[in-house]
């Protein structure tokens, strides 16, 4: 008699501004080794700047003996708190309300680096009982408050595809551009309902991937707040170490008054932290010799770990019967391309997966 899906629901509260929590440890600690009736099990965030890493990376680390924070180190040093983003600028957010500008956190930064280390809101594991499961938090902390962190675990032994399609997003004529895949006008999310609800899918996952053939583009979830997608990620974009000379500790008052002698500034600590990365992942020296070169030249596609596609949890347990796609209340999907697409349109396989 095969096992149903087994859906957990957990709450968090990081113990500092970064924190990495094992999931897998947590699980065990309230419900017992459950995780053992299983073959995979597929882990969600719902919030923006916590997410997860993949299991290959995890291993990779362990078999290093380095901590996840080893592997955060350089991507939180390139974009470092404080660093004049315009997402912190809360009296030009015109999504806040004046109540909410006296708690929103200021935390751009957090969104930057959980965009460019890969952190993703959905990954597999295989059920390895000595496998940790780092939840991992960028921004844990408001004030000196912990912040409530939600998360899913669903348990299952397989999952097959039920339904595929293609789809063609409108990108503008702009080098560096980003898209909204959860904005209803698109319609993306109207026809992946559609296919859980004809499919009956109560436990499973949409895919979002870009088809094969399109380059120069990745896919995330996160906020899309106007000034962190068309401000912040676009100067990151074009500049990755423009925050870095903004806040670094080599720049002078006015960094951007000089800013041959800031960059070089920030090129050193980029280094620096760049080694790090090196050490964590036992990549070769020649390795950061030539990330440097190209993260000066153009450093999207090569600094960022962006992914080709995300996974989104399907899941009825709010409306038995009732599947829908679960995401946290700021989260979206996000198509971003650093090179313009000649056709002005980027495509995209949709796939829904049944888990059993």
């Amino acid at each position: 008699m095969s096992q149903e899906p087994l859906e957990l629901s957990l709450e968090l509260h990081p113990r500092s501004r970064f924190d990495a929590i094992d999931m897998r440890a947590r699980v065990t600690a309230l419900h017992g080794d459950i995780l053992k009736f299983f073959d995979r099990s597929l882990y969600c965030s719902f919030h923006t700047t916590a997410g997860y890493l993949e299991q290959g990376l995890v291993s990779r680390l362990s078999k290093r003996r380095q901590d996840v924070s080893g592997y955060l180190d350089p991507f939180r040093a390139v974009f470092p708190e404080g660093a004049g983003y315009r997402h912190d600028e809360l009296d030009e957010r015109k999504d806040l309300s004046d109540d909410q500008r006296q708690v929103e956190p200021r935390n751009a930064d957090s969104h930057l680096a959980f965009m460019a280390a890969g952190l993703r809101p959905c990954v597999t594991y295989l059920n390895r009982r000595h496998t940790p499961v780092p939840f991992v938090d960028l921004d844990g902390v408001n004030g000196d408050r912990p912040r409530l962190r939600k998360t899913s675990v669903v348990a299952y032994n397989s999952e097959v595809e039920v339904w595929r399609t293609r789809v063609g997003v409108p990108v503008s004529v702009h080098s560096v551009d980003s898209v909204n895949l959860r904005d209803p006008n698109l319609g993306l999310y109207d026809i992946a309902i559609a296919a859980i609800r004809r499919a009956g899918v109560s436990k499973g996952r949409v895919r979002i991937e870009l088809a094969p053939g399109e380059r120069q583009a990745g896919i995330t979830v996160n906020e899309y707040e106007t000034l962190l997608m068309r401000h912040d990620l676009r100067e990151v974009l074009s500049d990755p170490l423009r925050f870095m000379a903004e806040k670094g500790r080599h720049a002078l008052k006015h960094p951007r008054a000089i800013p041959r002698k800031t960059r070089d500034y920030a090129a050193y600590d980029a280094v620096v932290a760049l080694n790090k990365l090196v050490e964590a992942l036992g990549l070769s020296e020649s390795w950061i010799e030539r990330m440097v070169g190209r993260l000066m030249a153009f450093p999207a596609e090569n600094f960022f770990r962006m992914k080709r596609s995300v996974s989104l949890l399907v899941s009825d347990r709010e409306t038995p019967g009732l599947p829908t796609v679960v995401e946290g209340t700021y989260q979206s999907p996000i198509l971003v391309q650093w090179h313009r697409s000649p056709s002005k349109v980027r495509h995209l396989d949709l796939s829904l997966t049944r888990f059993a």
